[in-house]
């Protein structure tokens, strides 16, 4: 029996709007955006899945997901060559702490997107793209500092806000490092650039979940519909990423960041009124 949000795979398909090299273009310039705050930029690509491409609710969520595996993946590599293995091994608690909560969450995300109506998904990731837009705002113009809690109460608040996490990262398809980066610096008085390699530690097995539970959805199908539309824009989200990367700090923060938000607040509107 189907469920509500599984529309059929080829829903909405143009073949002209999912061109190769559209897609490869499209994807650089997102992975330029995201390069340039040091995020993938999984958030920016959602709502242009869904309303330049066409994709439907569920299946923006799981192309996104796939993409952003990919781009993760590619990651790994250059993260490990700029912050050294040795200095992660120390901070192996956080991971484990994060992952005992973002591994159930992702499947319980990944689960509700497949049970959802196609109406009630579209709302709830309009809500969680302004959810991102807030806490991209937050990390880079509040201060990150760190809580003071107690070894227990730190190890509750990791596994509430690692289940949180993994929900989000499900629901939207991301890797959810927007989220986990200040996650860490608050609850555990990381150093930033240390957090953002133990965000992927904790990303990359709890986005394997969500795409484990997702596999068992009708609408996974849409993967092997649109693979090679798939590995194009994948392909240019990871050269968008590198690029934008080598640009950071041409823009001024206090100029990008705030348009960023903006365009994330407008995708959040046209996803909201989307039908």
């Amino acid at each position: 029996m189907s469920s509500p949000a599984r529309d059929s795979v080829g829903a909405g398909i143009s073949s002209a709007r999912r061109s190769l090299p559209w897609a490869v273009s499209t994807g650089a310039s997102i992975g330029v955006l995201g390069g340039m705050i040091g995020l993938g930029g999984a958030e920016f690509r959602l709502p242009v899945l869904i309303g330049l491409f066409g994709f439907v609710a569920l299946q923006a969520v799981i192309v996104n997901k796939a993409m952003s595996l990919i781009v993760v993946l590619t990651a790994l590599p250059a993260r490990l060559m700029s912050v050294p293995y040795a200095d992660l091994v120390p901070h192996w608690s956080v991971v484990v702490n994060l992952l005992c909560g973002s591994l159930v969450g992702a499947w319980v995300g990944a689960t509700w997107a497949t049970k959802m109506r196609s109406a009630t998904l579209y709302k709830v990731l309009a809500v969680l793209l302004v959810v991102i837009a807030i806490a991209l705002g937050a990390s880079h113009f509040g201060e990150l500092g760190t809580l003071d809690l107690g070894p227990l109460s730190r190890t509750i608040a990791g596994l509430i806000a690692g289940f949180g996490i993994g929900v989000v990262a499900a629901l939207m398809g991301v890797a959810g490092g927007e989220l986990l980066i200040p996650t860490i610096v608050l609850l555990y008085g990381v150093d930033i650039k240390i957090a953002g390699s133990l965000s992927l530690a904790v990303s990359l097995p709890t986005m394997l979940v969500a795409f484990a539970r997702y596999s068992r959805d009708r609408s996974f199908g849409v993967l092997k519909a649109n693979g090679r539309f798939v590995i194009a824009m994948s392909l240019g989200s990871i050269i968008g990423t590198v690029i934008g990367g080598l640009l950071l700090g041409v823009v001024p923060e206090t100029v990008l960041i705030p348009l960023l938000m903006l365009l994330l607040l407008a995708s959040a509107v046209k996803v909201w009124r989307h039908h």
